[in-house]
């Protein structure tokens, strides 16, 4: 995975959300607002791009978004659980239409037998269709683990909740 196909993404999700009207946002711990970044690389992602959230604490999540600290506390930051309240606290904190939401483990500390080194797990939120969540287990050192969870992200929103809209237009 390459700049470019970040940027074909990214082009991709622009042109469905501007023949959509819609917005997204998106809300990130392991990525550290890259996602956010390659999507506002895009000339007039303004139009599209509501606001993006860079969760990285505990703190971050239950102040910014509304993550409950209950949910924290027994799944751990990086869990289905906790994906999903990201997303859609985001979703509301934003006012947006969808919303991405991811929570990680980059390495190449904080790994565990339960949850390795590259644990990437995904929530998807949308006013209409709702939220689903997503687990990946992602080969490589930080950067790649990085990479491939923002492209997995922006492809994941394109799969599974645009490109059947667009059809419908």
């Amino acid at each position: 995975m390459t700049e470019k196909t970040l940027r074909q993404l990214s082009h991709q999700l622009g042109e469905a959300l501007g023949q959509l009207g819609a917005t997204v946002t998106t809300v990130e711990s392991c990525t550290g607002g890259w996602i956010a970044k390659v999507i506002t690389d895009v000339s007039g992602s303004s139009a599209w791009f509501e606001r993006g959230f860079v969760t990285y604490s505990n703190e971050a999540k239950h102040q910014m978004i509304g993550v409950d600290n209950g949910t924290l506390e027994t799944h751990g930051a990086v869990s289905e659980a906790v994906v999903r309240e990201m997303a859609q606290g985001a979703l509301f904190a934003a006012s947006a239409d969808y919303a991405i939401a991811v929570s990680g483990i980059a390495g190449p500390n904080g790994g565990s037998e339960e949850k390795p080194v590259g644990t990437v797990w995904f929530g998807f939120s949308s006013k209409l269709d709702g939220t689903v969540a997503r687990h990946q287990l992602f080969d490589g050192d930080r950067d790649a683990v990085r990479r491939q969870a923002t492209e997995y992200a922006l492809q994941t929103l394109w799969e599974e909740f645009l490109k059947n809209k667009l059809d419908t237009v």
